[in-house]
């Protein structure tokens, strides 16, 4: 392609300088590596048509429409490619054109997804960037030259829907990185292998966790025996903490007639994620997106003083919605899913002390399960909202008071809040330092209006209690996911689906292992015998794939001294104990929650 006669150069002088390791910079190399990368597909590639080729937070992507399907060989001869066209170190030259030129230029090169997105712009000009004979669409800047690139690489290719919609074409989306230097790649690639090791998916299957079924259907997750009493264990605890904390617990249906749904404004603003409704005995029913409304007519079954307030309702709620396929992923993008979610009616003198309260909450709930550090995010009005503008800044002022009283840090994320709240959205950090959303508070003056709920006040008359939204794990399968990938799947004694394995080193060993199992499994300790005719090594082995935190190894020397040699998953010896010690170890350290 050659657009030499076309537009007008812009001059070197506009440029500024930016270092490539600021955060504009990073993006600016990325964003360039990803026409490079473009450019040498096109080379391999005649008949691809290009797409959209951003930076994102972490490197690049380029769609492209290919027939063909690429391989790993694919991306190491555009690797290869990639590589000789820094060598040359072409430069980038930008052009300013008429729109109307631009469109024809890609019609006629047969790039129509350019020429599609061209013809929705508004502007009369656009910018094109060129080097050496490749041309692509694009607002920059970039580098200088090819040659500015010193370190990157091509990680994966996936499929992607252009423009994300399902009823267009699937292209191939090919996914790299750039740094600025080799060192700071090798870095980031060696934290990726740390990704992999530790996915949630790999693991679930290794450990034994849970599965998904194509016959049952994507994004609905079986709980295998070993991730049931991990769940069980989560939920156990949930519910301890929660009646400690005064709230009440309760249990609801997984569906309701639909006009439940047409009330809540759910079906106006969240019927995207929301299935086709089922039709029973002439009326429509639809599967339970949220939990909220079946707490708000519980609320409306009584007659309510402000001696009641704050009413606190808790309940581990399962919901169902419409997530596309492409989306789904393991256990964090699901289709059903167990919200720990609770709702607070309280007046409106009442809503920062209870915000209060449901922060230190969170921050207790999270401790406990080994996260220390968090992002905390301030969501604000959307653009689709419910309820009055004045109602949405006394619930931002509160949710913003009650984070100021408790001098934690946050940002103002304007125009994320849900359509009847804002809220706070507290993503925590895993051991690698990524950040999850799981925890959030919602402030709602508008759902108790749509319910018409109240409370007869000190004055005699009725009125309007306040309803706080909160979810301290967010959803089971999300938080559990989580967990997995933030300990590798080394949980914690407390959470372990088998806290401590016996392994005998001969069958003559077998019934004072037996003796040892039972007075574990009597203390509650979740022991299993390992009696097999395998050798100690093999056992040991075993027991450490499988990340069991204690083993117990019983040979003729712990039988005839009555003391037991124990070893830790991390391949530390300690002891010898005798039983009782032992068993004090491990109710102690369960205790602790560790």
């Amino acid at each position: 392609m050659d657009i030499s006669d076309m537009g007008e150069q812009d001059p070197d002088a506009a440029l500024e300088p930016i270092t490539p390791d600021s955060k504009e910079g990073l993006e600016i190399l990325r964003h360039s590596t990803s026409h490079i990368m473009a450019h040498a597909v096109k080379e391999l590639f005649p008949e691809a048509k290009l797409a959209i080729g951003p930076a994102i937070e972490e490197g690049f992507y380029y769609d492209f429409d290919i027939e063909r399907p690429l391989t790993p060989q694919n991306l190491d001869a555009i690797e290869k490619k990639m590589a000789r066209l820094i060598k040359q170190n072409n430069p980038f030259v930008r052009k300013t054109i008429d729109r109307a030129e631009a469109v024809e230029f890609f019609k006629k090169a047969g790039e129509n997804y350019k020429a599609e997105l061209l013809s929705e712009m508004e502007d009369d000009t656009v910018t094109l960037y060129e080097e050496a004979g490749f041309v692509d669409l694009c607002r920059g800047p970039h580098i200088k030259s090819t040659g500015a690139v010193s370190a990157f690489k091509l990680l994966s290719v996936a499929g992607a829907y252009w423009r994300g919609n399902e009823k267009n074409k699937m292209l191939q989306r090919i996914y790299g990185t750039a740094f600025p230097d080799e060192d700071a790649l090798k870095k980031y690639l060696d934290f990726l292998e740390e990704v992999k090791r530790r996915d949630h998916r790999r693991l679930g299957k290794e450990l034994d966790l849970f599965s998904i079924n194509d016959d049952i259907g994507p994004g609905l997750i079986l709980w295998h025996p070993n991730g049931a009493i991990i769940r069980k264990t989560i939920e156990d605890f949930w519910r301890a903490e929660h009646e400690r904390a005064d709230y009440k617990l309760l249990f609801t249906p997984h569906i309701a007639k639909l006009n439940l749904w047409q009330k809540s404004g759910h079906w106006d603003f969240y019927r995207e994620n929301m299935y086709s409704p089922m039709q029973i005995e002439e009326t429509e029913y639809e599967l339970r997106p949220m939990n909220c409304p079946f707490h708000i007519y519980i609320y409306k079954s009584s007659l309510r003083s402000y001696r009641d307030l704050p009413i606190r309702y808790a309940e581990l709620g399962t919901v169902y919605r419409y997530e596309r396929s492409g989306v789904l992923h393991g256990l964090l993008r699901v289709r059903g899913f167990t919200q720990d979610d609770a709702h607070i009616f309280c007046m409106e003198e009442q809503i920062e002390e209870e915000i209060l309260r449901v922060l230190d909450f969170t921050l207790f709930i999270l401790k406990t399960f080994g996260f220390e550090s968090y992002d905390i995010y301030l969501s604000t009005r959307p653009e689709k909202y419910v309820g009055a503008p004045e109602n949405w800044e006394r619930a931002t002022n509160a949710l913003r008071l009650a984070l100021e009283a408790k001098g934690l840090s946050f940002k103002v994320d304007p125009g994320e809040g849900v359509f009847y709240g804002p809220k706070i959205d507290i993503k925590v950090k895993d051991i690698l330092g990524r950040p999850w959303q799981c925890s959030t508070i919602q402030v709602d003056f508008n759902i108790p209006e749509r319910f018409d709920i109240s409370y007869r006040g000190t004055d005699g008359r009725e009125h309007r209690p306040i309803m706080v939204h909160r979810a301290l794990m967010g959803s089971l399968e999300r938080f559990f996911g989580v967990l997995v990938e933030h300990y590798g799947g080394a949980f914690p004694l407390w959470l372990s689906p088998v806290q401590a394995s016996v392994l005998t080193i001969a069958e003559r060993h077998s019934d004072y292992a037996s003796l040892l199992i039972g007075k574990l499994r009597a203390r509650g300790i979740r022991a299993e015998l390992d009696a097999e005719n395998e050798k100690i090594g093999y056992k040991i082995r075993q027991a450490t794939i499988r990340k069991i935190p204690y083993l117990v190894i019983i040979g003729d020397k712990e039988v005839e001294d009555n003391r037991l040699t124990v070893r830790r998953r991390t391949g530390e010896n300690i002891g010898p104990f005798t039983a009782e010690e032992f068993l004090n170890i491990l109710i102690e350290e369960i205790q602790h929650r560790r």
